[in-house]
């Protein structure tokens, strides 16, 4: 006679019960990540909407008080031709500010180089300096260290890029000798014919 056996998993309903909190975690899991990606993304877009607003308000405050200066000059009768509004835009864009311009270059200066004299002529800044000649050291190291550390400023070389030794003399002074040297500052508004 056969006997038939039976297999009765009687654990079923815990193992139905621990995919049901499985697929829940999983559930909970990712709607918790959804939910935090479309609030960075949406703070995300209100801080570049706000700084976009900030912009845009900022150039309409700079249109209105360029209409408002145009408004008076029409007015007061005074017009601006394009040669007036271009040498207005030369001299705001184009000026030197030479009180940090002569703070970096008395913090670059060393208690060895002295500046005696400058002057600013042709868009070309020439700065007239002596050094005490001393046999341990070479003068012209020292001088070409000297541009480096003028190059290497943010305020010099911004407005005169291009800075070269010109010329230097030996000259003796209460028995010391000492070297006078010229070293030009050139500004980038400069070209070879002279012109800006």
């Amino acid at each position: 006679m056969n006997q038939f056996y039976f297999r009765i998993n009687l654990n079923k309903f815990g193992e139905l019960r621990k995919q049901k909190e499985r697929e829940k975690k999983t559930f909970w899991s990712t709607a918790i990540i959804y939910t935090v990606i479309f609030f960075v993304t949406v703070g995300f877009a209100l801080s570049l909407t706000n700084s976009l607003n900030r912009k845009i308000a900022n150039r309409s405050k700079l249109l209105n008080s360029i209409r408002d200066e145009i408004k008076a000059y029409e007015v007061s009768g005074e017009f601006l031709s394009k040669k007036d509004l271009e040498r207005l835009q030369t001299i705001s864009t184009q000026r030197i500010f030479w009180s940090k311009k002569l703070v970096a270059l008395s913090e670059k200066t060393t208690d060895v180089i002295a500046i005696t004299h400058f002057s600013f002529k042709n868009d070309h800044l020439s700065l007239f300096g002596i050094t005490r000649l001393d046999k341990d050291q070479n003068e012209f190291i020292l001088i070409d260290d000297f541009i480096k550390e003028l190059k290497n400023d943010e305020q010099i070389s911004q407005d005169f890029p291009a800075i070269k030794f010109v010329k230097s003399t030996r000259d003796m002074e209460k028995d010391v000798e000492i070297l006078r040297f010229q070293i030009d500052c050139i500004s980038d508004q400069f070209d070879e014919k002279g012109d800006r």
